[in-house]
């Protein structure tokens, strides 16, 4: 005897989430993230968690005590009175004693965020529709990131791979532990420098400079992307970022300037 319509729908849907691949990376949490600024953030932001839910759990419990406990089925009687002034102040100062001291540590990680000064490498970040450039201020090295995903996968033609539409051809080439500040604006539209490791997103607005800076702890590749809708290609607009040593960056930095003072073959010097 088949099952009853509810029951096949509710298998339908059981076999659907156990077959969705995206449920894997399925996360309701905030990422910890590579940097200081980042797991500032990720306290702050689970400390105001915690906060809000002893508050809640306090105002619920009181609540729920005193509907079960003052029902008129028990007999109770509503009180009348108004403008008290005590409580009035405890419900006023209580509250207020609670935002300031969580205004405080957020005003702290505030300024830690805009502290631009004493940067080891200025690298200025411009989206266009749809690559992201990179230019690695007073060094004259510029890399252009283009989506490095194969048409044959986006069209379904191929199996996708691990980083599909998360993979580039030249990733930006950062060092580990050193200070990066970074400059974002656009040459068309508004775009969104967003690498969630990091612990910072900043538009890039054409004829603005948006600032932002990281000191990345770990080698390692971070993957991010654009996060304005900028278009056809917003989804083809990928960011990956490589953290090498200090050594390695500065190799890397040196192999880049040598090539662009390498005249090219059959050229006349």
């Amino acid at each position: 005897m088949s099952p009853a319509p509810q029951w096949r729908g509710l298998l339908l849907a059981l076999l659907l989430v156990n077959n969705t691949p995206a449920w894997a990376d399925y996360v309701l949490n905030m990422t910890r993230g590579v940097t200081e600024i980042s797991r500032g953030v990720h306290h702050l932001h689970m400390l105001i968690f915690w906060i809000c839910v002893v508050i809640g759990a306090a105002v619920f419990s009181v609540m729920f005590y005193a509907i079960i406990r003052h029902r008129k089925s028990c007999g109770r009687t509503a009180a009348h009175f108004h403008e008290n002034t005590v409580v009035e102040m405890i419900w006023t100062v209580i509250p207020f004693t609670i935002l300031i001291l969580m205004a405080i540590p957020a005003a702290e990680l505030l300024i830690k965020m805009h502290d631009y000064t004493d940067s080891d490498l200025s690298i200025k970040v411009t989206g266009h529709q749809w690559y992201w450039e990179y230019e690695y201020m007073g060094e004259g090295i510029t890399i252009v990131s283009r989506l490095a995903t194969p048409q044959d996968q986006i069209q379904n033609r191929a199996v996708k791979g691990p980083h599909y539409l998360r993979e580039v051809d030249n990733p930006l080439i950062v060092p580990e532990k050193k200070k990066i500040r970074f400059l974002t604006t656009s040459s068309d539209v508004i775009h969104s420098w967003w690498v969630p490791a990091l612990g910072f997103k900043r538009d890039a607005i054409p004829g603005f400079i948006n600032e932002a800076w990281a000191r990345i702890d770990d080698i390692g590749t971070l993957r991010g992307q654009c996060a304005e809708l900028c278009g056809a290609l917003h989804g083809f607009m990928p960011i990956v970022v490589e953290v090498k040593t200090e050594a390695e960056f500065a190799t890397w930095l040196a192999a880049q300037k040598a090539a662009l003072n390498t005249p090219a073959t059959g050229s006349t010097p």
